[in-house]
């Protein structure tokens, strides 16, 4: 192998490289104009995030801040289903998903005298819809009343030490995360959330707290929030599971590309010249468009079929590309060692991308078993002659 054979390649890759981070970036310019666009009509569709607030209670009082004075339910039984049901819009899944609401409260009067207690519920959002919505404080029937500005607020008069019921129930659309969170409240008692969810993988958003308890569903989860007695009650709160997103992977396949053909090209041109098979650049130019082809197909795939399959022919696609031509070039005597190390260097590497975390892994494991295999198997080369002598000529038939 000729050293001015060796920069030729180094070329080749140098230009593989910067045709893949063009191709990465067209996609994330595609999957961001998108992603805004797609975000506004899902949340415009679904509604936002949603946060549910802790019912306010209060009676006026001369004594204090305000002229009004806050009160707790006197005991909290709130029941919460999670429905996850992602939407696809473009290159990018949504996180949307059905929440059912029933809190069933009761407010008391603790004082020794007869109060006017006004009780305030705020509703999650004010821009979703809310299906079966019922606000019913007392015996009496459900109040007719529509909010106002997303709030609605109840007067009603008990006895010292009386107690009365509160219900409230709905069903709404969210996206990416539910929450109930308690205000300015500085002592939260008798307080009981469960929450039932019908998907596996759970996250409690950052400021939230874990469940008291939990048990494992058939589906999904039975979680439950306890507070008997506490001060400052951190937020309870659920993110939808992560999407994966055919955009994202598409991208960082496309970028993280050259390192993959990096090892491919080490591995041919290093077991290659054990094997007394030393190819030309130009061979090495093809190989590259074939491994081009692989993100290049897959990245407009995804665009109308599933992500796994368009994964398959994507890489189905390649494989058969690099493998019939080194075959050709050959005659058969390389094809034992690029249909492996494809597998392993392309198709292997780029699907660490649908599992987060992985690819630092899967790129350090591939580097020292890649690098212990070329130690082994050219210990015994006299690279003083190799990278002098001209190539021998590959037979032809």
């Amino acid at each position: 192998m000729k050293t001015t054979n060796l920069i030729a390649i180094f070329l080749i890759f140098t230009c593989s490289t910067a045709a893949w981070f063009l191709l990465g970036g067209s996609i994330d310019r595609r999957s961001n104009a998108r992603s805004d666009i797609s975000s506004q009509q899902v949340e415009a569709g679904w509604g936002p995030p949603m946060r549910q607030m802790h019912p306010i209670i209060s009676y006026r009082s001369p004594t204090a801040r305000d002229g009004r004075r806050k009160l707790q339910p006197a005991r909290s039984d709130v029941t919460v289903r999670m429905a996850y049901d992602p939407k696809r819009k473009g290159l990018l899944w949504h996180r949307t998903y059905l929440v059912e609401f029933v809190g069933d409260y009761v407010v008391s009067n603790p004082t020794p005298v007869t109060q006017t207690l006004f009780v305030e519920f705020h509703l999650p959002s004010t821009e979703t819809s809310f299906y079966n919505f019922s606000y019913q404080l007392g015996e009496g029937d459900p109040s007719g009343k529509a909010p106002e500005n997303g709030v609605l607020t109840e007067a009603v008069v008990l006895p010292a030490g009386a107690t009365t019921p509160l219900k409230v129930t709905y069903q709404a659309r969210g996206t990416d995360q539910w929450r109930y969170a308690f205000g300015d409240t500085g002592r939260v008692q008798q307080f009981r959330l469960m929450m039932q969810t019908d998907f596996e993988t759970i996250d409690f958003p950052a400021g939230t707290g874990s469940p008291t308890a939990r048990a494992r569903e058939d589906r999904g989860w039975q979680l439950e929030w306890f507070y008997p007695d506490v001060l400052d009650a951190q937020a309870i709160g659920m993110a939808m599971p992560k999407a994966l997103n055919p955009g994202p992977v598409a991208s960082r396949i496309a970028f993280y590309a050259p390192v993959s053909l990096l090892f491919f090209f080490a591995v041919l041109l290093l077991l290659g010249m054990r094997k007394g098979v030393v190819l030309h650049p130009m061979h090495y130019f093809f190989v590259a468009t074939g491994f081009f082809a692989f993100p290049l197909l897959f990245a407009y795939l995804v665009d109308h079929a599933p992500l796994h399959l368009s994964f398959v022919i994507a890489a189905t696609t390649s494989l058969v590309l690099v493998v019939a031509y080194t075959h050709a070039v050959s005659r058969g005597r390389l094809t034992a060692l690029v249909i492996p190390a494809q597998i392993a260097y392309m198709v292997l590497f780029s699907y660490s991308f649908f599992f987060d975390g992985l690819t630092g892994l899967v790129i350090t494991i591939g580097a020292i078993i890649t690098l212990a295999l070329l130690m082994t198997f050219t210990a015994r080369i006299d690279w003083s002659r190799t990278l002098q002598q001209a190539p021998p000529p590959i037979p032809r038939t």
